[in-house]
């Protein structure tokens, strides 16, 4: 964690509980336009939206510790703090990196490159998911501070 404090990937804000609830929000409605999306057979925007819901998830646990992602660090910053903090065995965050690195194959695709299908669409939206309880349960419990 320091490392990417210092390296400028991560910088220090004011730890903001509110926000965290509105990225809670904003994944958990994430999950649910990806499921409308999956019904319309859209599953490369369903995916995207579900790595989204991850994604909030995570910056979610940050902004209560006064840390955001800068744009030098994005997301390879905010999936490399959660794995660090919060990635362990049976963690979703885990996941992250996975998710991330499907989601840009997706999204910029090869020409020969295939979209994700049904099964990877429901896995990405299992961590998802998960990935949203885990981030509530640890702002609930009252433990997660301000990072030092």
């Amino acid at each position: 964690m320091s490392t990417l404090v210092a390296g400028g990937e991560l910088e220090r804000v004011t730890p903001d509980a509110a926000l965290a609830a509105r990225l809670l929000a904003d994944g958990t409605r994430h999950i649910e336009s990806a499921r409308s999306a999956e019904r319309l057979s859209d599953l490369t925007g369903a995916y995207q939206l579900a790595y989204d819901a991850l994604r909030k998830a995570a910056a979610a646990l940050l902004a209560v510790q006064g840390l955001r992602a800068t744009s030098r660090g994005g997301h390879i910053a905010i999936q490399d703090a959660v794995q660090a903090q919060f990635g362990g065995p049976g963690s979703p965050f885990r996941s992250f990196g996975r998710i991330r690195r499907n989601r840009n194959a997706y999204e910029y695709p090869d020409s020969d490159e295939a979209g994700p299908d049904a099964g990877d669409l429901e896995d990405a939206l299992r961590v998802a998911e998960a990935a949203l309880t885990a981030a509530h349960a640890l702002l609930g419990s009252g433990q997660l501070g301000v990072w030092q």
